[in-house]
């Protein structure tokens, strides 16, 4: 019989069956990575995958910090304090007052009809901005000669400064103006600009057409995105041009939709300029004035910082509930 006897030079194997060093079980394997998936995951968690990323962005991250969310976050505790504006270098007292300041704010009537002024605003600018901006943006997309001359007209009143077209607009509305010289004896008295009932409607149209060519550059962005076949399966199956917009462009652009909806309820809520401008700081009788405008009444000419921020942290609300109510209704679909 042969008996096998074993090499004393070959390898002895592991207890823990291990091959050997380079085997990729048990501690090798951690030892290998060096280091602990747990903390990996925490790491890519706050850092991300790239590291790099957030170091590039880090700029922008510091401005939103120090220009938006600290302001937001000091204006919501001026409007629980009595604050008030010192001189340099001084430390008053500042107590804490809870809700006082929010009270003083909404008995005051003008406050209250601030809010609906912008309330009026936002009804009238808000849908004539997606109703208009959509159509001119499908009408311009389908447009082969002077394209290029026809969006840079709409986008000239959107870089234009608000003091240079509001003259224009002074010159057309006031009693004297263009606009009544046509209307003639149609013409309302008193004239729009100093009309309780025409001023916020006046300055709701103003705004819409100032701003109406940065809605349009978003949509013909997203027409952009709309597939052709789309419309030409909606052509085979007899769908005419009405048809189309409504079941081809309407759905195809409704995330641009969503995004106009957004940023001119945003930006309608900060309305300041326009008020500021043709009707003298919110006339007549405070049938124009805005919650901002008010702010910067109470806050900076009166000395009453925490009243104008507790306005503040109210109109935020406000636009944070109204935005999610537009995601809810136009967003969900969307998804």
């Amino acid at each position: 019989m042969t008996s096998t006897v074993s090499d004393p030079r070959a390898p002895v194997p592991s207890r823990t069956g291990a091959a050997g060093p380079g085997s990729g079980s048990g501690s090798g394997k951690r030892s290998g990575n060096g280091s602990n998936p747990a903390k990996r995951s925490v790491a890519h968690r706050i850092f991300g995958r790239q590291p790099l990323g957030l170091l590039f962005s880090s700029p922008y991250l510091i401005f939103v910090l120090a220009v938006f969310a600290f302001p937001i976050v000091y204006s919501v505790w001026i409007s629980f304090h009595d604050f008030f504006f010192a001189a340099p270098g001084a430390n008053p007292e500042r107590p804490f007052v809870g809700l006082d300041n929010y009270v003083a704010a909404f008995s005051n009537p003008a406050v209250i009809r601030s809010f609906g002024n912008v309330g009026i605003f936002l009804l009238i600018n808000v849908p004539l901005t997606v109703v208009l901006s959509l159509l001119l943006a499908s009408a311009l997309n389908k447009v082969v000669h002077a394209r290029t001359f026809l969006r840079v007209s709409f986008y000239v009143p959107y870089v234009t400064a608000s003091v240079a077209v509001v003259a224009v607009w002074l010159f057309l509305f006031n009693g004297n103006g263009l606009v009544n010289q046509i209307l003639g004896p149609l013409a309302p008295s008193p004239s729009w600009l100093i009309n309780e009932n025409l001023a916020m409607p006046v300055i709701a149209i103003y705004v819409t057409w100032k701003q109406l060519g940065f809605y349009i550059l978003l949509y013909l962005a997203a027409l952009q995105n709309v597939p052709k076949e789309l419309y030409e399966s909606a052509a085979t199956d007899g769908a005419g041009r009405i048809r189309s917009f409504f079941s081809v462009t309407v759905p195809g652009v409704r995330p641009a939709t969503l995004l106009v909806l957004l940023v001119s309820t945003v930006t309608g809520a900060n309305l300041f300029t326009e008020p500021y401008l043709l009707t003298g700081g919110g006339g007549p009788n405070g049938a124009s004035a805005s919650p901002v405008l008010l702010m910067y009444q109470l806050g900076i000419q009166q000395g009453q910082p925490d009243v104008a921020s507790a306005i503040g942290v109210v109109l935020v609300i406000g636009v944070l509930i109204i935005a999610f109510i537009q995601n809810r209704l136009v967003g969900e679909r969307d998804s």
